[in-house]
C-alpha cells in the first residue's frame, strides 16, 4: 500500500477500559456510517448510547469465555487487523474475514490497581490485559493500512482528521498513532515487570527497571546548555519528590531535585528525629536528637558555611517554631518534610523564594525519580 494514501474509515473495533470521551467519538463514527464492532462492557456502553454495535462473538461465532478472559483472541479478528489490502484479499474472502480500519483500544488499569493500598497479587494478575496489547501491537504493526488509537486524549484529533479528510486518516497520522501505541504497550509491560520485581524477596534485578512516565521538562540540566526531563514510576509518586506537595517557591530544578532527594533519603534512614542539610548533592550536616529543632541545631553547627543556600530535610512534621528558627538563622533553597502545620506554612511566606515541599508517604523505599539529560 502506498505510504501517501489516506485510508477511509469504514469499520472500527472498540474495546476500552477507560471510557472517557468515548461517547463523542462513537457518536461521530455512527453519524458517518462507520460499522462499530465491540465486546463486553464497551459494547453495552455503546448500546446504551443508542448506537448499533456488532458483537465480536457474532463475527467469530464463538462466545466470550472464562468470565471475559477470552474475547477477541480469534483469527477472524486478527485477520481483520493484520490483513494487507491488495495482498491478502483472497484469504480474506476465503475465510470471511471482516476488514477493520480503525482500532480504539485502551488497557486494563494495571498501574492504578497496584498503586492502591489494599491491592493484592490476585488483583494485579486479573488486571494484566492480554487481548488489548495484542490488538494494539497487531494494529500498530500494520499502520500502512490501520489506525490505532490508545489514548482518549487523541479522540479529538482523530475526529478533526476525519472531518477535514473525507472520513479518512492520513499516513502520517497513522504512523504517529502507531508510535504512541508501541510506547503504550512498552510502558504497560515494564510496569508489570516492575511490580513483580519490586515485590520479590530479593531486591537486586539483573535487568534495568524502566516503566517510567515523563512528568515534565526541567528548565535545564546540570548546566544551562543541557536539556533535562523528569521521569517517574507513577504508582510510587506519593513516595518520591515527583508527587510532592509544593506550598511555595519556584519549580524544582535539576540540581534541586538531586539535592532534595539526597537530603530526604538520608533523613529517612533514621527512626529518631533527624535533620539533614545538603549542598551540591553531599550532606554537610546530619544529626538526630529528641526533636527536630535540636537536630537542626546540631546539623547546622557541623558546617555552618556549607549550610548556606542548602537543602534541608527533616523526618518529622514542621511547626511554626521550627520554621521561624530556620529562616531567622540561615538562607536555604529547599525545605522538605512529611508535613507542615498551618502556622509553619504562614511563617515560611516571609521568605517566598524558599521551596517548601512535603512528601506524604515519607518512608524509605527503593524507587526514585530519574532525570534524563541531553
Amino acid at each position: 500500500m502506498s505510504k501517501d494514501k489516506s485510508v477511509r474509515i469504514k469499520t472500527a473495533l472498540v474495546s476500552v477500559s477507560d471510557k472517557t470521551g468515548l461517547d463523542t467519538l462513537v457518536e461521530y463514527l455512527n453519524n458517518n456510517r462507520t460499522k462499530i464492532i465491540s465486546t463486553g462492557g464497551t459494547a453495552r456502553y455503546i448500546e446504551e448510547l443508542g448506537i448499533k454495535v456488532h458483537r465480536v462473538s457474532d463475527l467469530t461465532n464463538f462466545p466470550e469465555i472464562m468470565n471475559g478472559r477470552v474475547k477477541t483472541l480469534n483469527p477472524l479478528i486478527y485477520g481483520g487487523l493484520l490483513n494487507r489490502p491488495g495482498i491478502d484479499d483472497e484469504i480474506q474472502n476465503e475465510f470471511g474475514i471482516n476488514n477493520i480500519d480503525l482500532i480504539i483500544v485502551n488497557l486494563y488499569p494495571f498501574e492504578q490497581t497496584v498503586s492502591k493500598d489494599n491491592a493484592t497479587e490476585e488483583n494485579a494478575i486479573e488486571n494484566i490485559d492480554i487481548g488489548g496489547p495484542s490488538m494494539i501491537r497487531a494494529s500498530a504493526k500494520n499502520f500502512y493500512s490501520k489506525t490505532i488509537v490508545t489514548n482518549p486524549k487523541d479522540y479529538e484529533i482523530v475526529i478533526d482528521e476525519l472531518e477535514k479528510n473525507n472520513h479518512s486518516i492520513s499516513f502520517s497520522m497513522r504512523k504517529d498513532l502507531a508510535l504512541k501505541a508501541f510506547k503504550t504497550t512498552a510502558l504497560y509491560d515494564t510496569n508489570i515487570q516492575s511490580y513483580f520485581q519490586i515485590n520479590k524477596d530479593d531486591t537486586i534485578s539483573d535487568t534495568l527497571l524502566l516503566g517510567l512516565t515523563k512528568k515534565n521538562d526541567l528548565r535545564y540540566g546540570e548546566n544551562p546548555h543541557q536539556q533535562a526531563g523528569l521521569y517517574s514510576h507513577q504508582a510510587l509518586d506519593n513516595q518520591s519528590l515527583t508527587g510532592a506537595n509544593i506550598f511555595q517557591g519556584k519549580a524544582l530544578s535539576y540540581n534541586n531535585f538531586l539535592d532534595a532527594n539526597t537530603a530526604m533519603r538520608c533523613s529517612q534512614e533514621f527512626q529518631a528525629p533527624c535533620c539533614v542539610i545538603v549542598k551540591h548533592d553531599n550532606p554537610c550536616g546530619v544529626a538526630t536528637s529528641d526533636n527536630i529543632n535540636e537536630a537542626y541545631k546540631k546539623a547546622f553547627e557541623t558546617d555552618p558555611e556549607s549550610a548556606f543556600g542548602g537543602v534541608i530535610a527533616v523526618n518529622r512534621i514542621v511547626d511554626k517554631n521550627f520554621a521561624k528558627n530556620l529562616i531567622d538563622n540561615q538562607f536555604l533553597e529547599v525545605m522538605i518534610a512529611p508535613a507542615y502545620d498551618d502556622a509553619a506554612i504562614e511563617a515560611f511566606k516571609e521568605k517566598e523564594n524558599i521551596r517548601v515541599i512535603s512528601v506524604g508517604n515519607y518512608q524509605k523505599n527503593n524507587i526514585d525519580f530519574q532525570i534524563q539529560v541531553i
